[in-house]
């Protein structure tokens, strides 16, 4: 699966678990926004849709692309996804990177990347992404109940009727 991430150079680079992906080859780096993947899902904290198993095929076709900024800054970066195609915002999930362990919503790139892979069906893939950090397997553990509801859910109207719930509940 192809994963591109724009770096917006906005971090401690020894702390960045983008950076640490690219080492492992697991995702590329890339600094200008025209060498994003056309018709890939694009993750967009503020996008009206919610990521869902409907998605899985382009992810498969076309991968996914992420924009890796500070979360302080996050409103001004975001501006530059504006007008791609495939926009899609992540479920509520709590956050289990050292950085901001136990805030909902605030995930690493990384983490990021795994619930996308996650939700749509490829929990292998999430795995193995999380396998990278040594407390990458703990967000999985402790998002488990959320990940597999959205993973089974038809549609991200679906997605959001369950995140709901269980905010609610």
């Amino acid at each position: 699966m192809r994963v591109v991430v724009y770096h917006a150079e906005e971090c401690d680079r020894r702390k960045c678990t983008t950076v640490r992906l690219a080492r492992e080859g697991k995702v590329k780096i890339v600094t200008k926004l025209n060498q994003l993947p056309t018709g890939a899902i694009v993750l967009d904290p503020f996008s009206q849709k919610a990521l869902s198993p409907e998605d899985r095929k382009t992810v498969e076709e076309n991968g996914i692309s992420a924009l890796d900024c500070s979360w302080k800054k996050i409103d001004g970066s975001s501006v530059m996804f504006k007008g791609w195609k495939h926009h899609r915002s992540l479920p509520f999930l709590v956050a289990a990177n050292p950085t901001n362990y136990g805030k909902p919503c605030i995930l690493s790139t990384a983490e990021a990347i795994a619930a996308t892979f996650y939700i749509v069906g490829f929990k292998d893939i999430a795995t193995n992404i999380m396998s990278q950090f040594k407390w990458g397997p703990h967000f999985l553990e402790l998002n488990h109940e959320l990940l597999e509801a959205y993973s089974h859910a038809k549609d991200s109207m679906e997605v959001v009727k369950i995140q709901n719930d269980f905010i609610g509940g």
